[in-house]
């Protein structure tokens, strides 16, 4: 009897301890990845019986993100609407019952739905669950300008190709611009999604966010990271002199001047930025070897996710590529200096990444962390976060970043960039053009931060499938959008 009643506690024991850990794992550890399972019905009913969180522009009026109210079974949910449309769609996102969510509505989620742990939206939550009060989650304020987005949409129409812009002592991403766009108030209307998606016109994927996730050849804007390593190397000033014939000599092969009719002669560094010379930059690239370029690249944000709000998927690392993926080499013989040097080789870039790049340059040589989200508050006005101007690390020296300045300045004035030029305003730029692989179609940028003396703005503009250069094709774009920009940074 009494060995019975052992073997019946004994099983009562392991069935609790069975009935605890159980508990424990699907109460503690499971939860997160239960919550965010797009089949569970219960968890995505309790998400939209609360009153998410609204967004707005940098100007605290303009609405990027609201709700609906709807009585569905007896039960008041809330259904995202976007007012302005595809204006913001790829920073802002879209929340949805079936399609889950993107960009700030899926990375900023805690905050929207108020189950983030700051204390004060803790004890709003739970005050208004003991009052049996819908749950307000908190509201966003970003850093995009709403002017400035739309002049950058605007210019972009008809193109393939995206303009990032931030603020270089801070940080603070002005603007995110991406063409194709689309209207996420379509995503979960009947059709919708497929309506969004069709190819329009020579441009593909306009759900992907080409300011963050769009890689591609950086043509001579990169000739700025090289100059860097030039200039950091201690070997190369911007007096230094040059012989450009129209060529250099790479493997035994000629390296054309983008403009193969016309040899300068006898430069110096600062000229050859100026006039963007691929022989000048490749011939330095020999010199300094590729790695030693590459290592530059990396001081200034390459290599790394750049640390955006928006979710890791949704952002690209730059970088040399091979296979569709990153890659470092291990030797010199892995890479070649020459056409690495003036932005060729495989080298892949996103404008977010230049644009961080440029703002290091007008920041005095400090890599500023982007960040989208200025503020987080509360529905009653209370600042529940704030944005925390972070400093990634040094990419040059003050001394080589004014060298720089002086040289991109150059480029507007009286170089490749003249396009860019502001009127009353001092423009630091460089063009770019990279070659596709398909004959008189090229990728086209342009880089630049204003006012050069005391930076407020710096910017990446690249277009997809242009028949003409960087300076006739990026330039004036990225004149329009710093004009925009330039008042209210004064503010």
């Amino acid at each position: 009897m009494n060995t019975q009643i052992s073997r019946v506690a004994v099983s009562a024991l392991v069935m609790l301890a069975a009935l605890i850990v159980a508990t424990t794992y699907w109460q503690v550890w499971a939860a997160p990845a239960l919550a965010e399972r797009r089949d569970n019905s219960i968890q995505r009913v309790a998400e939209f019986q609360v009153d998410r969180g609204r967004i707005f522009a940098s100007d605290g009026r303009t609405v990027l993100a609201r709700n609906v109210r709807r009585r569905v079974g007896g039960k008041t949910l809330y259904f995202r609407r976007y007012p302005t449309g595809g204006l913001f769609a790829h920073a802002v996102g879209y929340s949805t019952q079936v399609r889950s969510r993107t960009g700030l509505e899926r990375s900023q989620n805690d905050f929207l739905t108020a189950a983030n742990a700051n204390l004060n939206t803790v004890v709003d939550r739970t005050l208004d669950r003991l009052r049996g009060s819908t749950i307000k989650g908190n509201d966003l304020v970003l850093t995009l300008h709403p002017r400035a987005q739309r002049v950058a949409m605007r210019a972009l129409a008809g193109n393939c190709g995206a303009v990032a812009a931030i603020e270089p002592s801070t940080g603070r991403v002005l603007v995110l611009a991406s063409r194709p766009t689309y209207n996420p108030n379509l995503v979960e209307r009947p059709g919708g999604f497929a309506r969004i998606t069709r190819k329009r016109g020579g441009c593909q994927s306009p759900l992907l966010n080409r300011a963050t996730s769009g890689l591609y050849p950086p043509g001579s804007i990169f000739k700025v990271v090289t100059g860097a390593a030039a200039l950091e190397s201690g070997r190369f000033t911007p007096a230094s002199r040059f012989n450009d014939p129209g060529y250099c000599i790479e493997y035994g092969q000629r390296v054309q001047n983008y403009d193969t009719t016309r040899p300068f002669g006898n430069v110096n560094l600062h000229q050859a930025l100026q006039y963007s010379i691929n022989s000048v930059f490749c011939e330095i690239g020999k010199s300094l070897g590729g790695i030693e370029i590459l290592d530059q690249s990396r001081r200034f944000g390459f290599y790394s996710d750049p640390a955006l709000d928006t979710p890791p998927e949704e952002r690209s690392p730059s970088g040399l590529y091979k296979a569709g993926r990153l890659f470092f080499p291990e030797d010199r013989f892995q890479v070649d200096p020459g056409r690495l040097a003036f932005g060729q080789e495989r080298m892949l870039v996103t404008p977010l990444q230049m644009a961080v790049a440029t703002g290091a340059v007008a920041n005095g040589g400090v890599v500023m962390r982007p960040t989208l989200v200025q503020r987080v508050e509360s529905r009653d006005g209370q600042v529940v976060s704030r944005l925390d101007r972070t400093e990634l690390g040094r990419a040059v020296s003050a001394k080589t970043a004014a060298e720089l300045r002086a040289m991109m300045e150059s480029v507007v004035s009286s170089g490749t960039g003249t396009n860019a030029q502001i009127s009353g305003v001092s423009v630091a730029g460089k063009t770019g053009t990279a070659e596709t692989g398909v004959a008189g179609r090229n990728v086209t940028w342009f880089i630049a931060f204003a006012p050069a003396e005391k930076p407020r703005v710096a910017i990446a503009v690249v277009l997809e499938n242009q028949s003409g250069t960087g300076g006739t094709t990026a330039a004036p774009i990225a004149k329009q959008v710093m004009e925009a920009l330039l008042p209210a940074s004064r503010t």
